[in-house]
């Protein structure tokens, strides 16, 4: 394994990493999105947010021994171009919400990338021109609520529950949260789940509460706080799994 790919899986659980990463690849990344694009990309462009989201995407889901990394982020980086200059012409106002705001899940319905979802749905309900702006406000707040608690965004995909009956299990676990006196106090005091209470009020394993509790404690944040352009366009928070 060269030095690179060493660096790369540093980087997936270790955010300075990730950011020296970055760095010393920013001019790399630049010129590939400019012979993407044909034109001079700089970090003031559209282009740089979506290939600098689509490069931390490739690190975190490369898998060594599978070719070069370098290889495999141009592929990624060329790819979410593509796909941003497709969503453009079909919104000619859109709304820009920055896509490094995103984990690169991909909806199992629709087989689009959640993020671009989001920028959809953003363009759709938009008739002011600050919706963009009061997006990455919101956006960044919730970045740094979670970072409070050792993770971000980017870490939803990999603690999301994919089956429905799991899925209802941790929607069981937010409303408990929000609905019971004193739990989110406890969660924002301690910087982790009541496991003793909130397993006892809401009826769920503690199995379950282990093994996602990233994403209840996520989604508990958001709908408590005020949030709403992230809360209602999140696919990971789903209405039809609510009790």
């Amino acid at each position: 394994m060269d030095t690179l790919e060493q660096q790369v899986l540093q980087a997936r659980a270790n955010e300075r990493v990730l950011s020296d990463l970055i760095e010393e690849r920013k001019g790399w990344i630049l010129k590939c999105a400019s012979a993407t694009v044909h034109h001079y990309v700089t970090e003031s462009d559209d282009e740089w947010s979506v290939a600098l989201w689509a490069f931390h995407e490739a690190v975190k889901s490369y898998e060594p021994g599978k070719g070069n990394f370098l290889s495999f982020a141009d592929l990624i980086i060329r790819r979410r171009l593509t796909d941003h200059f497709r969503s453009e012409q079909r919104r000619e106002s859109e709304v820009a919400v920055e896509p490094a705001s995103f984990e690169g899940q991909v909806d199992q319905e629709t087989g689009r990338a959640v993020d671009y979802q989001v920028r959809d749905a953003v363009a759709e309900a938009s008739d002011r021109e600050d919706t963009g702006a009061q997006a990455r406000e919101e956006i960044a707040a919730v970045q740094e609520i979670l970072s409070a608690y050792g993770f971000s965004l980017f870490d939803l995909a990999a603690c999301s529950p994919k089956a429905a009956k799991t899925r209802k299990a941790c929607a069981q676990a937010v409303r408990t949260m929000l609905d019971t006196q004193g739990l989110m106090e406890a969660l924002r005091k301690t910087r982790a789940l009541p496991m003793k209470e909130l397993v006892k009020a809401s009826g769920v394993s503690k199995k379950i509460l282990d093994r996602h509790r990233r994403y209840i404690i996520a989604v508990a944040e958001i709908l408590y706080g005020e949030y709403p352009l992230v809360r209602e366009y999140l696919t990971f928070i789903r209405e039809e799994d609510w009790p």
